[in-house]
Parts: structure tokens; sequence; C-alpha cells
């Protein structure tokens, strides 16, 4: 929901704590440079790639050679097996590149601030970080970017234009909330989407997660390193002591007062929950769970952390 005075604490002279712009997405160039997207139990880099914790192969074909007692048999090459009239077995090396697969909420729920920028804004900073970081590491970055009626994807690319093709996307999508896009519509894209081996960000607040969209979540987990990384006002984790705070999403309206102990209690409550319940099934799926406030640095949102 909306706080009705949800650009108070943001508008003003600053434009850009509430719009996106491309020129401020690509000026994060310089800051991605710092950071990694090498997870903790990936292994130091060799001569031809690295070696990833990813689930599912994550690598390209090289050679075929003659099956050996201990063979994985789901290696065997059948064409060549039967061309030859032997066993053989499929050899890989290691890719060079990793595709880099980045979601982003773009709901009308994410234009939202009181205090920093919109939640819409920081999510594309985010990802505009994480797609120059791929860059600099020579992988392919691709993404998803939905909004109240729609789910854009784009397939990964290597170098600058990969990048600068994202970012052009988070800046010119178009809304359309005639049909509302549910997250387990958003996951099931991604797992369709997102090949085997893929490090899958996904930008958001998580609003209307469900069993339906646990599973897709799950399903895409099987194969890909998965991160979320919620985005949140400090408003919605929790309200000032004093005064009436009304919020819509065009269709309902709740209001609360802040001088209500027992309301008040509720609505920090419900946000701990959220909060509780991503931990938990990021813990129980192996992903990685960050949490982002509106008032924070996207690059020290990212920095401390192993991506």
């Amino acid at each position: 929901m909306n706080f009705n005075q949800s650009t108070a604490g943001v508008s003003g002279d600053n434009e850009s704590r509430v719009k996106i712009t491309l020129k401020a997405l690509i000026n994060l160039a310089q800051a991605a440079s710092k950071l990694s997207l090498r997870q903790p139990l990936i292994k130091a880099q060799q001569s031809g790639g690295y070696v990833s914790r990813f689930k599912g192969r994550g690598m390209e074909f090289d050679e075929a050679r003659l099956y050996q007692h201990g063979d994985d048999v789901r290696s065997i090459d059948w064409k060549v097996t039967a061309r030859r009239g032997k066993p053989h077995t499929k050899l890989f090396r290691e890719e060079r590149e990793k595709p880099i697969f980045i979601s982003v909420d773009n709901r009308p729920a994410m234009h939202f601030a009181t205090r920093g920028v919109f939640k819409s804004v920081l999510a594309a900073q985010i990802a505009a970080l994480l797609a120059w970081a791929a860059q600099y590491q020579g992988d392919r970055i691709g993404g998803q970017i939905f909004n109240g009626g729609q789910c854009l994807e784009l397939k990964p690319k290597n170098g600058k234009t990969g990048v600068l093709r994202l970012l052009s996307a988070l800046v010119n999508t178009d809304y359309d909330s005639t049909n509302a896009v549910t997250l387990d519509q958003v996951f099931a894209r991604l797992v369709q989407h997102a090949r085997p081996g893929s490090q899958v960000y996904i930008i958001s607040d998580f609003r209307g997660m469900d069993a339906k969209a646990e599973t897709f979540l799950a399903k895409l987990a099987q194969h890909c390193y998965v991160a979320l990384v919620m985005i949140y006002d400090p408003l919605e984790k929790a309200l000032p002591n004093q005064g009436r705070y009304r919020f819509t999403d065009s269709v309902k309206e709740v209001v609360v007062d802040a001088a209500d102990q027992q309301k008040l209690l509720a609505y920090q409550q419900r946000f701990a929950h959220h909060v509780q319940y991503l931990q938990t099934l990021a813990s129980k799926l192996g992903l990685l769970f960050l949490e982002c406030s509106t008032l924070q640095d996207p690059v020290q949102c990212l920095k401390p952390r192993y991506l």
C-alpha cells in the first residue's frame, strides 16, 4: 500500500530521488568496479574460467573421448558412440562467462518513499551496480523487469551492450496495471529464462509472496545461484510515535493511529513477520538474502557482501 504523503520526504528540487535517469545509472559504473559477484564458495580464479558453487553443470562442451570406468553415464555422447561404435563420454570445460540475470520489481508499490529515494529508484540503482560489476568480470548480463501488467525478459549479452540494454529498459518501462503480474508468474518465467548455472538477483519488496511463488522459487534455486534483495522504506518498518497515517493501494484504505499502541505494534509486527518469512525461506532454499532501506547508499548495501 502507498502512504498518502509518499512524496513528502523525497520530492522538491531533487527529481533524481523519485525518477530513474539513464545518466544516473551509467554514472554508477565506477562505483561498481569495487564490487565482486563471486560467492564465498567459489574457488580462486584459474586459467580458462572459474569453478562455482552453482547447481547445474555451468560448463560448456569441450570434446568427446572413449568412455572410462567411473564416468557418469549421463555424459555419454550417444551420437559419437553410434558413429564410432564404442561408448564415448562428453568432456566439459568451465565457462569463462557466467550469465547474470537481474530481476527488478517495478510494480506500483515500488514507487513509494517517505525518506531517501523511491523504492523503484533504489532497485534500479542496485540493478545497475550488479550489471556493471558483472561487466567488469566479463560475465553476460540479462534481466527481467516486471510492473503492474507486464514482464519483460532480456537475454544475457556480453559487455557494455548488455549493461546499457538493461539500464535503458529500467528507464523506459511502460506502466500497465490492467492485468496485475503476480510473483508466482514472475518466478515461473525466471525458471524458463534463466539457464542452469546462472546467477539470479531478484530485487523487490516481495509483496504478494505465497505458496505458488515459493514453488517456482524453489525450482529456480535447484539450478541457479539466487539472491533476494528486499527493498523497503523506513515507514514500512516502523511508524513514528505520533500522528495518523493513511495507506491506500487505490482500492482499499487503512488508517493507523500511532497513539493506538496495539495497532502500532501490530503494524510493526507485520513487517517483522514479512522479513522473518523471507529470511526463513532463503535459508531453507539456500538463497542469499539482503535488506536495503531507501535511506541507504546502494553501494554500501552490496559492498560488504559476497554476492
